[in-house]
């Protein structure tokens, strides 16, 4: 008998299995048949807080991919990277997590119990879930999918899987995904003659049955020897029939295995359907061979002239779904029976019914089950009309992300969802309410209570898309930027537009915010100027008028900010852009069409810029916090705009794209955090950064990239946005558990120490050791004869050669924000400067300023792109003379050195340095 691995079993809980009082078991016998209405209640009611963030909730989905109905009510669908198990009716969702791409198809078993994802992207997975408790009974890591799966399915005893890789040489896999192989019970690769296979389905009768197409190919597959009744041991490549017709059908859609057990359908794009079935000899048995290679188109019925983009076979009936958002039954014979037809719906993406009913259905005339009560069909070969009765209702999406269900004892189309069916890239909190303003580049912008939640209200602007939003700090308007460089503002709470359309941007609008007393309104474009509006009184109501606008920076800017005055009440904007300038503006002297710059500060010599904020108030002087391109984090006198300290800033795989303060806790007053996106993760950092990487977290969120960051006005939420993915995720936040994982990293320099080549205990902190105490030294005097002081200090001017001697070379501007940084350290608090430095100090100093991955060999081939020449290899070189020329080196060396030197042998050979590439984080 075959059973679930004892693994699965176990991971699927005692406490599930208790309930349910026997073993779930996968064998020859049914699955386990559990009370109906009771899916959704065996999930977890606690919620898990031991990570710094978990997701909370999830809004939009993939429409490119179906929506399932798992139980009337219940609907499971994709967001990214997680599939979504959703309660309609009781507002709660299930989250099943595991996937590290986004995922790229999904399955349903007949009874609902098993799901089955598969990803597409580095390290593929397969993943089935149990349903029932939403909880990973099997994963498939060698997926031997390459970059992916494209299509995937489970055939009707939920026993096997077959999936089919997304590359250019597509692999086909059938998995018996409840034994503990890790390998297939049998793949076969594909031609690329045959097109990208995306679609496959069992033949729900025969598992050992499948069939897939592409747009001109239909595939007919079969894996089971011609004796035994289970493959052979023998058998890892299935046999396979491919056919193709001519262009008059249109592209082949969706193919789908007849009631009748012979035939095989599939749908086009030019509204007709293909049968296929067996030419078959009289007189001589019909092996399983004979039947896949007698596979054959023997009709073409036209059914419509719009195409077909769906094609289901449910029990005794054939449904189908076409652009024009119509779904039709037809009886075996491809009769019509009934048509659904809903004004305004677009085309159908995928049609799926509830779980069938305990009792067997009635059967009515040419064994079609019935579907309907109410509604008058005709027969085609009857001119009697028959009464359809109810009894599956069904669940409708569509290419515009809206979900639909239909109820079969009614005719009434009942809308579920409706979600942007274009890219999400703008969100916004409200600052007093539990609001949350979404907009999308297909012009809606919706506003969700997230504690309900529900939809408030929402609003739709069809002539462009939405980029950027943001509430006033009041929370009574909404400013929107636009793709056709316009800018709105709007009421918060009704979204009526508060005064004219402002179009003074030739670009999208990229960035737009308040003054904190809401008396401007600044945005950047991605023509790379700052606009200014002003506040103004019109009929006793506040509106906005154009003040100014700068073309200030020569590259895409990174972020606009507005402060408050340090010696006032008054509003200051500044902006940061990729020309590594950042940029503050006055506005008390700007006048119409003249905005004025305060100062122009060039923060970075070689890294991007990329997100800034103000830095919470921890002593008398404040701060602003920049992070840039290569992982660091500085801290800028706000004033001054000199560079005070630099920090090592979260490395999970990409830099920091945008951040923000999390508002102060009233639980907590003196702890400061903040939030972050890189370019697929969403993270927390405690507060004031420090450089130790055990105070930061962070967890995939968007594996397409994330598009923008929101925080909650309590800081309880945070909230992403997905883009391409049309998703937004809400994150809850558990700051407890973020200071413990900080806690178990260690305390002082602990964290720094093992950040070191070797620890505490390696050669390299001996030997940083040994340069640190030769410096005292050298200061003292080498031929000194009195007695030594051994201090624990060296004077700053020191620190750039000892940071040479361990094998990082610092530009000059990197040396005087090193000395800086430890110069003035106490000058706010004591008026003094600092002179020296001891250990400790230094190996923080270290480990914050030097390449977060070290030396990178990225770095090293552009410059022997300016400095070498092409020797005819294809590789750039430097001649020997000129290195020694350019090195200034002893003559010694001549001999130990080639005519011509690479990259890499200079790297390697030398400089005798090991190559460090960026460092892949393991991230929850």
């Amino acid at each position: 008998e075959e059973v679930l691995m004892e693994q699965d079993l176990n991971a699927v809980g005692i406490a599930l299995v208790l309930l349910l009082g026997r073993r779930a078991a996968l064998g020859h016998c049914a699955l386990p048949c559990y009370p109906r209405g009771l899916w959704g209640r065996l999930f977890p009611t606690t919620k898990n807080f031991s990570s710094p963030q978990s997701l909370s909730w999830a809004l939009g989905y993939n429409s490119s991919l179906a929506v399932h109905s798992m139980e009337d009510g219940m609907l499971l669908y994709v967001c990214a990277h997680t599939a979504v198990i959703h309660d309609v009716q009781g507002s709660r969702q299930y989250h099943l997590q595991g996937h590290a791409n986004v995922i790229s198809c999904l399955c349903v078993s007949e009874d609902r119990r098993w799901v089955a994802t598969a990803d597409r992207g580095p390290d593929p997975l397969i993943i089935v879930w149990d349903a029932f408790s939403g909880i990973p009974v099997r994963t498939i890591f060698d997926s031997r999918a390459g970059c992916g799966v494209c299509a995937i399915a489970i055939s009707r005893d939920a026993k096997c899987l077959v999936t089919i890789s997304a590359g250019v040489v597509q692999r086909v896999c059938v998995w018996r995904w409840t034994y503990p192989n890790e390998s297939p019970v049998c793949d076969v690769e594909l031609s690329p003659e045959f097109g990208c296979q995306d679609f496959v389905i069992f033949n729900p009768q025969n598992p050992y049955e499948f069939v897939s197409n592409s747009k001109t190919q239909v595939i007919f597959y079969l894996w089971v020897s011609r004796t035994a009744e289970k493959p052979a041991p023998g058998c890892d490549r299935p046999l396979l029939s491919p056919q193709t017709l001519g262009s008059a059908v249109g592209h082949f859609t969706q193919s789908a295995f007849h009631f009748n057990a012979t035939q095989v359908l599939t749908g086009t794009s030019a509204g007709k359907v293909v049968v296929w079935d067996v030419e078959r000899k009289p007189g001589l048995p019909e092996e399983p061979q004979d039947r896949l290679h007698g596979m054959k188109a023997i009709k073409l019925v036209p059914l419509q002239e719009e195409s077909l983009t769906v094609l289901v076979v449910l029990e005794s009936c054939i449904v189908t779904g076409d652009v024009r958002g119509q779904v039709k039954f037809y009886n075996g014979h491809l009769q019509l029976l009934v048509c659904y037809d809903h004004s305004g719906t677009s085309p159908i993406q995928s049609i799926s019914f509830s779980k069938a009913p305990p009792d067997p259905p009635d059967l009515l005339k040419s064994n079609c089950v019935t579907l309907f009560r109410g509604i008058r069909a005709s027969w085609s070969d009857s001119s009697n009309s028959v009464s359809l009765t109810p009894n599956r209702n069904f669940i409708l999406s569509t290419s515009d992300a809206t979900v639909l269900r239909v109820a079969t004892d009614g005719a009434d189309f009942e809308k579920v969802m409706q979600e942007a069916k274009e890219a999400v890239v703008a969100i916004a909190c409200h600052p007093q309410q539990a609001w949350l303003a979404m907009g999308s580049h297909c012009g809606l912008l919706k506003v969700w209570d997230y504690q309900q939640p529900q939809l408030l209200t929402s609003r739709i602007f069809p002539s462009a898309g939405i980029q950027c939003l943001s509430y006033d700090p009041a929370g009574s308007f909404l400013a929107a930027g636009f793709t056709d460089g316009s800018v709105l503002v709007l009421d918060a709470i009704s979204l009526l537009s508060c005064c004219e359309v402002f179009r003074f941007s030739h670009g999208p609008i990229t960035h737009i915010c308040f003054s904190h007393d809401s008396e401007y309104l600044a945005t950047a474009d991605e023509k790379l100027a700052v606009t200014v509006y002003k506040r103004v009184l019109q009929n006793e109501r506040g509106c906005w008028e154009h003040l100014a606008g700068l073309h200030s920076h020569y590259k895409p800017i990174r972020s606009i900010l507005f402060g408050i005055q340090l010696d006032g009440s008054e509003p200051r904007l500044l902006s940061l852009g990729e020309d590594r300038q950042l940029i503050e503006y006055d506005l008390i002297s700007s006048s119409k069409d003249q905005l004025v710059v305060v100062d122009r500060h060039r923060i970075e010599q070689d890294a991007v810029p990329l997100c800034l904020a103000w830095y919470p108030l921890f002593s008398t002087e404040t701060f602003i916090l920049t992070a840039n391109s290569c992982y660091k984090m500085k801290l800028y006198n706000s004033t001054t705009k000199m560079c005070r300290k630099t920090l090592l800033g979260p490395t999970y795989g990409s830099p920091l794209e945008k951040m923000q303060i999390l508002p102060e806790s009233a639980a907590q007053p003196q702890k400061h955090y903040l939030a972050y996106i890189t370019k697929d993760k969403v993270g927390l950092q405690i507060l004031p950064v420090d450089g130790n990487p055990h105070k930061s977290s962070a967890f995939i969120c968007h594996p397409d990239g994330v598009s923008d960051l929101a925080v909650s006005y309590d800081g309880r939420y945070i909230f992403t946005a997905g883009g391409s993915d049309r998703t937004v995720l809400k994150w809850e936040v558990n700051l407890n558990a973020l200071e413990a994982v900080a806690s178990l990293g260690g305390e002082d320099l602990v964290p720094f120490y093992r950040l070191l080549e070797g620890g505490q205990d390696g050669e390299f902190f001996r030997e940083l050791e040994d340069y640190f105490y030769y410096v005292q030294l050298c200061n003292q005097g080498i031929d000194m004869l009195e007695t030594r002081q051994v201090s624990a200090y060296i004077p700053l001017e020191e620190i750039p050669f000892v940071m040479r001697a361990i094998g990082f070379y610092p530009s000059e501007e990197e040396i005087e924000d090193m000395i800086n940084e430890v110069k003035f350290s106490e000058y706010v608090d004591s008026g003094e400067q600092v002179t020296k430095i001891n250990l400790e100090d230094f190996i923080k100093l270290y480990i914050n300023h030097r390449p977060a991955f070290g030396l990178s060999m990225k770095t090293i081939r552009q410059a022997f792109q300016v400095l070498g020449y092409d020797n005819g290899n294809g590789d750039k070189v430097i001649d020997r003379g000129d290195l020694l020329s350019l090195l200034q080196c002893r003559a010694a060396l001549m001999e130990e050195i080639p005519e011509e030197i690479t990259a890499e042998g200079f790297t390697a050979g030398i400089l005798g340095l090991s190559i460090a590439e960026p460092e892949k984080r393991t991230v929850k």
